[in-house]
């Protein structure tokens, strides 16, 4: 017998599962988040559920928001619940569950609501989860994408905003009119810099119709830059039929996560923060260092680990870390050809952080997928692999494996893993990137020629002819002998 969640059950919740300590009729919204999935769920969500419950920062709580039909899915299943959430902890060792309550509403996932909402002075912090594909960030140039049909439309259009960056300028319009400080955004998603891409892209926007509004912007809206880090997959009928059956609840969108989870922030915020130094968020001056390590040493591990371990007919990442082949792989990698590219942080060792990624690619508990790793490449592989590839290439430095993963992708994006079994598409892209990759066979260049993904470094000779060696062999000798002669 199960017990469904919602405010109700609180106190009721099974012994195994422990609630909120505090009362939830204090909290008070002082942040407006968009992007209501599972990532924020375990990673600020958590963050704030355990502030609330030393009895600080209470009105600091989460109104969450969402620009797209699947955040109106999520907003009637968390109303349905009361915002609540269980989240259960993937420790090898023993799991865990938490229901936690630091949201307190959603906003109707409409643009009138969502503006009202953003530009009420109770908002103090608008954070974003919206995926690394969704800054409007032009691939080949780094720069703002003013050609996008969404920035084009918004900027034709600035009183019905249909995009989130749309939107934050409407309401900072607002504010501005009424002589509210404007609030400050702050990006958790997976992006160097994500503060400074944030500010590109909202600036950028602005200034396509109302260039002085921009120059505002710049002078008086805060981004500040974060790292964040929690693995968190998806949720299926997995997660949900492990909260009914282990802990006795019925959560239509329970989240899953494993039991490591990181926050650098910097400490920018002219209208106030929750004091979040308080449960283990680190509060620095210049995130940069901490999150190129981790977009390098972790995010791409991730990508380094995917596409072979895919073509090798792997579904869970702890399998494929089981495989010693993929383990020395990521190893050598990591140590040869990542690791060097990253200048000493003080105080932080890195062979103990790849350690800690290590251990925690090989956590079973967590389930993560080969398949999730794999999703939406030509987003991310700009992003986790080819900015280290450049650096690599341009200090002098090793990057034969660095090529060599992106034959890897190249070799996948061909649609067929090894064993000759097909490979769902999993890109926006995936249609012109197989085209690309099937004509690779033949033309490596014709991979390299999409500039969207590799802008000019698709024309460096030193990478051009190492990633035609590997590609080249991956489709004569198989995967497993070119990583075999790699790793030694």
């Amino acid at each position: 017998m199960t017990m469904k969640l919602n405010m109700s059950a609180l106190a009721h919740l099974p012994a195994s599962v422990a609630g909120p300590t505090y009362d939830r009729s204090g909290l008070r919204a002082g942040i407006l988040h968009v992007g209501v999935g599972n990532f924020h769920r375990a990673h600020m969500a958590v963050y704030l559920d355990r502030l609330f419950a030393l009895g600080a920062g209470q009105d600091w709580a989460i109104l969450g928001a969402g620009v797209r039909p699947g955040d109106a899915a999520m907003r009637d299943k968390l109303a349905a619940q009361d915002w609540l959430t269980t989240v259960v902890e993937l420790d090898p060792n023993g799991l865990s569950a938490r229901v936690i309550g630091s949201m307190v509403g959603f906003v109707p996932v409409e643009p009138e609501a969502t503006v009202a909402a953003m530009a009420d002075p109770a908002i103090r912090i608008l954070s974003l989860t919206i995926t690394e594909g969704g800054y409007y960030v032009d691939a080949r140039t780094g720069g703002f994408d003013a050609g996008h049909p969404d920035m084009v439309a918004d900027a034709a259009n600035p009183d019905t905003p249909q995009s989130v960056f749309g939107m934050i300028l409407s309401a900072l319009r607002d504010r501005r009119a009424t002589g509210t400080q404007p609030f400050t955004v702050m990006s958790c998603d997976n992006l160097p810099e994500n503060g400074h891409v944030a500010r590109q892209t909202v600036v950028g926007l602005a200034r396509l119709s109302d260039p002085d509004f921009a120059d505002w912007i710049e002078a008086h809206v805060a981004f500040p830059n974060s790292m964040v880090d929690c693995i968190t997959p998806a949720t299926s009928d997995r997660e949900r039929a492990l909260v009914a059956e282990r802990f006795g609840l019925t959560d239509a969108v329970p989240v899953a996560c494993e039991p490591f989870r990181q926050w650098v922030l910097e400490d920018q915020f002219p209208t106030g923060r929750p004091p979040l130094e308080k449960v283990g968020v680190e509060f620095v001056t210049d995130v940069g260092a901490y999150e190129l390590m981790k977009l390098r040493i972790l995010n791409g591990g991730h990508a380094a680990i995917a596409y072979p371990s895919a073509l090798l007919g792997h579904h869970f990442v702890h399998d494929a870390m089981a495989d010693p082949l993929i383990a020395r792989w990521l190893d050598r990698l990591e140590r040869d050809e990542i690791m060097p590219t990253l200048s000493p942080i003080p105080g932080v060792s890195y062979d103990a952080y790849l350690a800690k990624v290590t251990e925690r690619f090989c956590n079973s508990a967590v389930g993560d997928t080969i398949p999730r790793l794999c999703l939406d490449g030509s987003n991310r592989q700009p992003k986790f692999i080819l900015p280290t590839l450049a650096d690599a290439l341009a200090k002098g430095m090793p990057f034969e494996g660095l090529a060599l993963e992106v034959a890897l992708w190249c070799r996948y994006c061909a649609g067929t893993d090894e064993a000759g079994k097909a490979i769902p598409p999993n890109d926006e892209n995936a249609a012109d990137l197989k085209a690309r990759a099937l004509a690779a066979k033949t033309d490596p260049a014709a991979f390299l020629a999409n500039r969207t993904v590799f802008g000019p470094l698709g024309e460096d000779a030193r990478f051009a002819s190492t990633f035609a060696a590997h590609l080249g062999r991956l489709w004569s000798e198989g995967t497993r002998a070119v990583l075999s002669d790699y790793t030694g």
